[in-house]
């Protein structure tokens, strides 16, 4: 396993960035010095990729300080790209006029730039058959635009533990307790439904989507969007059954 902490200079964002690479190991540690095994970092073919975004007051680190993804990629032989996303959900901000207030591009820093790099730099894959994007709470919502927004780019879409797209969702623990799977349809975002119209209407065929929420961190949200994602074509796989909160130990079986 190699991991690669890149710096350089968005020109989306117009200043320095921080990004982790995971790229899986040719060779296996475990084989060194077995009679007849020739260590090598020789390239094979391009990896596939997963895009893996962090929760809101969070950063592109934490993924691999509190979960084993770097164990889980060099298992599965897969690329594992995080970002910074700044608090600001892997959306672009408004501007508030002139360049030096122009607002941050996250959006097209993920959309583009990122791929862009990280295919240009290292041995991965730029087929959408072999790109996911997955993502943990405010990472959810970004994984759900992104996916939603650019269907043709992506193989699958993981969101674990909401929100996801901004679903209204009540705060009182009696009024959410109160609601009926339809009153919680109701609820999913009218961004997301135009988004998932867009595609259907330029006839783009969904990523299949894994959807993930512990049951102790209201997972009504999740299972609505679910039901949504369902009911518009899309291949669901879904998850609501482990007793966890808004926790890291579900986050790491979850990944």
């Amino acid at each position: 396993m190699a991991l690669f902490q890149c710096n350089f200079i968005s020109y989306t964002l117009m200043r320095e960035v921080q990004m982790n690479v995971i790229i899986p190991t040719i060779t296996c540690p475990e084989s060194f010095g077995m009679d007849g095994v020739k260590p090598s970092h020789a390239g094979k073919a391009p990896y596939p990729v997963l895009y893996l975004l962090h929760g809101f007051a969070n950063n592109g680190t934490v993924w691999g300080r509190y979960t084993s993804v770097e164990r889980y990629a060099e298992e599965r032989q897969i690329a594992v790209v995080t970002i910074s996303a700044e608090n600001k959900g892997y959306r672009n901000q408004p501007s508030t006029g002139g360049m030096m207030s122009a607002g941050d591009r996250h959006f097209d820093f993920l959309a583009y730039e990122v791929p862009e790099f990280v295919t240009a730099n290292f041995n991965v894959s730029k087929r959408p058959e072999d790109t996911y994007i997955a993502g943990l709470s405010m990472g959810s919502m970004g994984t759900l635009l992104h996916s939603l927004s650019m269907p043709e780019r992506f193989r699958a879409a993981g969101a674990f533990s909401g929100p996801l797209m901004n679903m209204d969702i009540p705060q009182d623990p009696a009024k959410r307790a109160a609601m009926t799977d339809a009153d919680w349809d109701a609820q999913v975002s009218p961004e997301a439904i135009e988004l998932i119209n867009k595609a259907k209407a330029e006839g783009k065929t969904l990523p299949d989507f894994f959807v993930a929420t512990g049951t102790l961190d209201n997972p009504e949200a999740s299972k609505a969007f679910a039901r949504f994602l369902a009911a518009n074509g899309a291949k669901v796989t879904t998850n609501f059954e482990r007793v966890y909160g808004h926790e890291w130990q579900f986050w790491d079986e979850t990944i």
